[in-house]
């Protein structure tokens, strides 16, 4: 009988991981079954996805609040899933305050927990390494400090190395990118990557909006690229765009080809400003919570920056604009200095390889997966 693994991916940055883990997972053992929480992405790499992940997607504490009882909800179903059909191993990708409770009823069910992409514990809330210690029986970490952090509690850990080494590139260049998408070749492109969260876009793609219609107002013709992200219908895009007079495409796929086409981009935190970084486009971070939400965690956050790229590097590489710096003004400013500054391509491409050498070694992924197997 084939082996059954449950993997619960709650957004889409991890969605995407997970995706790639079931890929590797797939070529080297085939038969492997494969169910759980995610998305398309996990779909087509061949898991059996029972709940999407949009159902989860949701970021700031007042927010998470807001939806609990769905999220409750969801929780129990997973669980009374675990106990009527137990998997041999149960996958928990990053989303740590639903994840990490899971992992203890798992434990309870006696069902073996490997945690793919550690919460944020060097980030903010370091006691969450007890609740790790207790309920989850590997941490398979992206990062080498994490290993060494889990390493000093006493965690079994394997560095596995970050997917996207491999995962990010194309083979298109600007111009040829351009095309693909019927974009004029000789007017600026700006993408306005607002995050994949509904919370999010709801926050960030108005005044990124107001910021790049100023900047045609005031200084030349731009064109402005959107990916649609996984979970996200065009439709609850369109609730923005609706009267805009830019030049706006929404893009639903091939999102390195759209990064490519970009002269300039500002993107909401998370993992795709890694993937951005990766493709040497120059870009900056923004982002912003609930003022409750953004209290609570500045108490909580003990390091200087939230952009990974900044992290994973220990420089502010990436200008970063968060809370009330999230203004049509200060972005305007900030996407003109990347689009007119003499140095600005030379700046990304010394990103790029500063981000390329701190993720590390290849083959993530596959290394994810040989640690899967042979756990079961």
């Amino acid at each position: 009988m084939s082996n059954h693994i449950y993997i619960v991916a709650g957004e889409a940055s991890g969605e995407a991981h997970a995706a790639r883990l079931v890929a590797a997972l797939k070529q080297q053992q085939p038969s492997i079954y494969i169910t759980g929480i995610g998305g398309d992405k996990m779909r087509a790499a061949g898991a059996d996805i029972g709940i999407d992940f949009a159902e989860l997607a949701v970021m700031g504490l007042v927010e998470v609040i807001k939806r609990y009882p769905k999220i409750k909800n969801i929780f129990n179903q997973v669980v009374a899933e675990l106990r009527r059909q137990p998997p041999d191993l149960l996958i928990l990708i990053d989303y740590p305050g639903f994840n990490l409770k899971l992992a203890k009823q798992a434990k309870k069910l006696g069902i073996k927990v490997l945690y793919y992409i550690s919460p944020k514990i060097w980030a903010w809330r370091a006691g969450r390494i007890e609740q790790i210690k207790r309920a989850v029986d590997h941490m398979a970490v992206l990062f080498p400090f994490e290993q060494e952090i889990y390493e000093k509690a006493d965690v079994a850990v394997t560095c596995v190395g970050h997917p996207l080494v491999d995962a990010v590139h194309t083979e298109l260049s600007k111009p040829a990118a351009r095309e693909k998408f019927s974009l004029d070749k000789d007017i600026r492109v700006i993408g306005l990557f607002p995050g994949s969260r509904r919370s999010e876009i709801s926050v960030l793609l108005p005044v990124m909006l107001e910021a790049a219609e100023r900047i045609e107002k005031r200084y030349f013709p731009i064109q402005i690229v959107i990916p649609q992200a996984p979970g996200i219908e065009e439709s609850f895009l369109q609730q923005y765009l609706a009267g805009s007079r830019l030049n706006i495409s929404v893009i639903k796929n091939d999102f390195y080809e759209v990064i490519q086409t970009c002269d300039a981009i500002v993107a909401a935190s998370g993992t795709v400003t890694l993937e951005i970084a990766l493709l040497g486009v120059p870009h900056f971070i923004t982002y912003k919570v609930s003022p409750w939400s953004y209290r609570i965690l500045k108490r909580l956050v003990k390091i200087p920056y939230v952009g990974l790229c900044n992290i994973v590097t220990k420089q502010p590489a990436i200008k970063e604009l968060l809370q009330d710096d999230v203004t049509p003004v200060r972005l305007e400013q900030q996407l003109m200095d990347l689009l007119t500054h003499p140095q600005r391509q030379q700046h990304a491409e010394n990103i790029r390889q500063q981000v390329k050498q701190a993720l590390g070694p290849p083959g993530g992924a596959v290394n994810a997966a040989k640690l899967v197997l042979s756990l079961i």
